[in-house]
């Protein structure tokens, strides 16, 4: 059972096709690891998730498919509804990124980045940009990055 003084994670990220579902929750099942039991990992909707859930959480992992190589459009609609209630209380809230990229992911990660700086919020991982084809390798890629910042939360280290 989760305890009062477990950290809180909070996963968002849009997951419109079976493959962003995968590997949306396969950062999840990282996060989720029985060896991190100080952590409590939540994933939600960019359309589900609100300035009170940013708020409430220690730490953020964000993911989005590559739309025209921006951000998707769920994503970017969470950010105009959370960013001025939580950017005075959120200033150095740490965050990791993960995108799908159908080509280069590079306009997402600035997109993200630029904001998430905006924020004054704090990268703790190289974004994770799974480029190309689908490959299964991607879902372990998304599973490791859970964990780290689930692990690292739980440590005190991010």
């Amino acid at each position: 059972m989760a305890g009062s003084f477990n950290k809180r994670l909070l996963i968002v990220a849009h997951a419109p096709s079976p493959n962003t579902r995968a590997l949306f929750d396969a950062v999840l099942q990282g996060a989720r690891l029985p060896e991190i039991s100080g952590v409590d990992a939540a994933a939600l909707s960019p359309f589900c998730t609100g300035p009170d859930d940013v708020l409430a959480a220690d730490a953020l992992i964000l993911g989005t498919p590559e739309n025209l190589g921006y951000m998707s459009g769920a994503l970017k609609d969470f950010f105009d509804r959370i960013y001025y209630p939580c950017l005075e209380q959120t200033q150095g809230r740490p965050y990791a990124l993960w995108i799908r990229a159908g080509s280069d992911g590079t306009g997402t990660r600035r997109a993200v980045e630029a904001i998430a700086t905006g924020l004054r919020w704090r990268a703790v991982q190289p974004p994770l940009i799974c480029r190309g084809e689908f490959q299964q390798a991607f879902i372990e890629q998304c599973r490791d990055l859970g964990a780290a910042v689930a692990a690292g939360l739980e440590a005190g280290i991010i």
